[in-house]
C-alpha cells in the first residue's frame, strides 16, 4: 500500500520538474527529477533527467541517465530517441541510427514520430535522401497533424523533383 502514493509523489515531482525545465528553470529541474529518483525510480524521471543534462551540453551523463530508464522499462521508447539524438549532437550518426530503431519499435513512446524525424535527419546528412523520404512519410502517417514533419516531407519532396 505505501508503494503506491510514493510512485504518486515521485510522478508529481518529475511533472512538476518538466514544468521547471520547458520555463527554462534547468537547474532547479534537474534538483525536481533526481528527488524524484530517489522516492521511486521511474523510466520517466531518468529519462527527463538526461533530457535537462543535455540542455547543459552533458551528453554523456545524459545518456547513461536514458540507460537507466531502459533498465527500469525497456518498453519506454523515450530514451532510445534520446539517445540517438545525444549520438546525432556529437555527430556519431551511424551509431544513432540503432537506438532510434529501437525507438521506433517500443511498445510505449509518444510523441511516435520523432524517431522517424531524426532518422530522416541523418539520412539527409548522409545524402541518403530516399530513405530520408520513407522515415518523413511514416512521421506524417503517424502524426498527419505535425505541421513540422509534413514541412520536412513536403521539403524533401520539392528537392527530389
Amino acid at each position: 500500500m505505501e508503494e503506491r502514493p510514493t510512485l504518486r509523489r515521485a510522478t508529481k515531482l518529475w511533472r512538476e520538474a518538466y514544468r521547471c525545465q520547458i520555463g527554462g528553470k534547468v537547474d532547479r529541474a534537474i534538483e525536481l527529477y533526481r528527488h524524484s529518483i530517489e522516492l521511486c525510480p521511474t523510466a520517466e524521471a531518468h529519462t527527463f533527467l538526461g533530457w535537462a543534462m543535455s540542455f547543459q551540453g552533458r551528453l554523456a551523463e545524459a545518456t547513461q541517465e536514458c540507460l537507466r530508464a531502459i533498465e527500469i522499462d525497456a518498453e519506454f521508447g523515450n530514451p532510445y530517441n534520446d539517445i540517438g539524438v545525444y549520438l546525432m549532437q556529437q555527430d556519431r550518426l551511424d551509431e544513432s541510427i540503432s537506438w532510434l530503431e529501437k525507438a521506433k519499435q517500443a511498445k510505449r513512446y509518444e510523441p511516435r514520430q520523432f524517431p522517424f524525424l531524426n532518422l530522416g535527419r541523418i539520412y539527409m546528412k548522409q545524402g541518403r535522401w530516399w530513405l530520408a523520404l520513407l522515415e518523413f512519410e511514416g512521421a506524417v502517417r503517424l502524426a498527419p497533424r505535425d505541421v513540422h514533419a509534413a514541412r520536412m516531407l513536403h521539403g524533401l519532396r520539392a528537392r527530389l523533383n
